[in-house]
């Protein structure tokens, strides 16, 4: 079984930037696709990012392509997403979530491990 452990959140002014990390144990973690998504309060949780077990292939939401860059480290378990340009809306509890084969799908029901999430505060 796959776990997943965020880590990186915190609070940043408006054109700021973060990492976020995702740290990844179980057996054959890295076969395993993640994928980064977010939850704003009322709002439903969205994809931002994923990314294939090899890190050849990447997929991003329309509304952080540009800004937001997905990678990953195999030989040390971890997930990174850097994040820049950082918009007040950006604001949300970020997760880290793992599938079994990459798709480049951005659904929540594609993905069946989750972490506990990671609070991004976009304020000034």
């Amino acid at each position: 079984q796959l776990q997943l452990v965020e880590s990186g959140g915190g609070l940043v002014q408006p054109g700021g930037s973060l990492r976020l990390s995702c740290a990844a144990s179980g057996f054959t973690s890295d076969y395993y696709a993640i994928g980064w998504f977010r939850q704003a309060p009322g709002k439903e949780r969205e994809g931002v990012s994923c990314i294939s077990s090899a890190g050849g292939s990447t997929n991003y939401a329309d509304s952080v392509k540009g800004r937001f860059t997905i990678s990953r480290d195999n030989a040390k378990n971890m997930v990174y997403l850097q994040m820049n340009g950082l918009k007040p809306e950006d604001t949300a509890v970020y997760y880290c979530a793992g599938k079994r084969y990459y798709s480049g799908s951005l659904q929540v029901g594609a993905y069946s491990y989750w972490g506990r999430g990671t609070q991004v505060t976009v304020s000034s």
